[in-house]
């Protein structure tokens, strides 16, 4: 993994360091010290361009999979926690192959660490597939990850805001109004989505008040 540029560290830096040490060792004797590629993986998340991928938003991803009903709703927890800490890792807002690039991180570290071919693999399938958070039907690794990802969408009003503001400063060189005209067709793709949460706890606790959000930040776009 190539050094990026230093960064102050995060309030939560410690605990992302132990979460990261508890979730890699899953495959027992590793090939390298995995503690390196937490700091590395950090300090891609801590860079200046981001303003919603942040370290904040790494850390409210492995919040929400260590709910229990989504834990235990993925087939192999551990891969899906590993797939967040890189679903991002790779982040450009002018380019759009953020998701390949960040997939093909994880293959190259997890295989340096160590861990086998198979959960390497579905590690950067997953990474991949936040591209369109369009799980198949019975992913359940998928559909937690993709339901951790997208919880922001059912933000309290004020939460959401702040998201909205953030994703707009990350988009900053975009004029205003190809931002709102880009931004109002990714929120009508959403809203004509049968379901924007897949797993049962993100049906039951997140879809309504993320169609809520949706629908209110359209029609502010759009006046």
């Amino acid at each position: 993994m190539n050094a990026t540029a230093a960064a102050p560290p995060h309030p939560a830096h410690d605990e992302l360091i132990r979460r990261w040490l508890d979730t890699v060792p899953v495959e027992g004797a590793l090939c390298a010290d995995p503690r390196p590629y937490a700091e590395n993986l950090l300090a891609r998340w801590a860079e200046p361009q981001r303003r919603y991928h942040t370290t904040d938003h790494l850390l409210a991803v492995l919040g929400h999979l260590d709910l229990d009903s989504l834990a235990a709703h993925a087939d192999d927890p551990a891969a899906v926690r590993l797939a967040a800490w890189f679903h991002d890792a790779v982040y450009r807002p002018d380019r759009t192959e953020n998701e390949e690039r960040s997939a093909a991180l994880a293959e190259r570290a997890l295989a340096e660490l160590g861990l086998d071919d198979a959960r390497t693999s579905e590690v950067a399938r997953l990474v991949r597939l936040t591209a369109t958070h369009d799980p198949a039907p019975g992913d359940t690794n998928g559909e937690a990850l993709c339901d951790a990802d997208l919880a922001i969408l059912a933000a309290p009003p004020a939460s959401y805001a702040a998201y909205t503001a953030a994703v707009r400063e990350e988009y900053g060189f975009v004029p205003d109004d190809a931002f709102r005209e880009g931004r109002a067709a990714v929120l009508r793709q959403l809203l004509e989505l049968p379901t924007l949460f897949r797993t049962p706890h993100g049906r039951a606790e997140w879809e309504a008040r993320a169609r809520q959000n949706l629908t209110t930040e359209l029609d502010l776009l759009t006046i």
